[in-house]
């Protein structure tokens, strides 16, 4: 059984390689098409490379597409990953000053603590 999942924000090299990684452990997800999307060019063809590599290293037969148009990459999908990035790195900052302000000192401010709050 084939299905198709996509990738917004997939130019994160770091996080859509390892969710991918982790994914295809899963033997379900074994015989699946993957889209990626994201809104700079460098960054998706850089991780569409890697993960490339990754998957012919491993023997797999996992299709991989790219696209910077949304709905193309959304097409006949079954999931959709979002791991969009909104603010960048001042965005990260603000959610690290915030709580550092009132003397919460965190290493990660978008997912946990005072500043995945501040985030969400």
């Amino acid at each position: 059984m084939s299905f198709k999942i996509a990738f917004i924000g997939a130019g994160s090299i770091g996080f859509t390689r390892r969710l991918l990684a982790d994914l295809l452990t899963v033997p379900e997800f074994r015989d699946v098409e993957v889209a990626f999307t994201d809104i700079n060019p460098d960054n998706l063809r850089m991780v569409y490379q890697l993960c490339r590599r990754d998957i012919e290293a491993n023997g797999l037969d996992i299709r991989i597409s790219t696209t910077l148009d949304r709905r193309e990459a959304f097409r006949n999908a079954k999931y959709v990953i979002n791991s969009v990035r909104i603010g960048m790195l001042e965005a990260f900052e603000t959610d690290v000053n915030i709580p550092l302000k009132y003397g919460v000192d965190q290493c990660v401010g978008d997912t946990l603590c005072a500043g995945g709050i501040v985030y969400g």
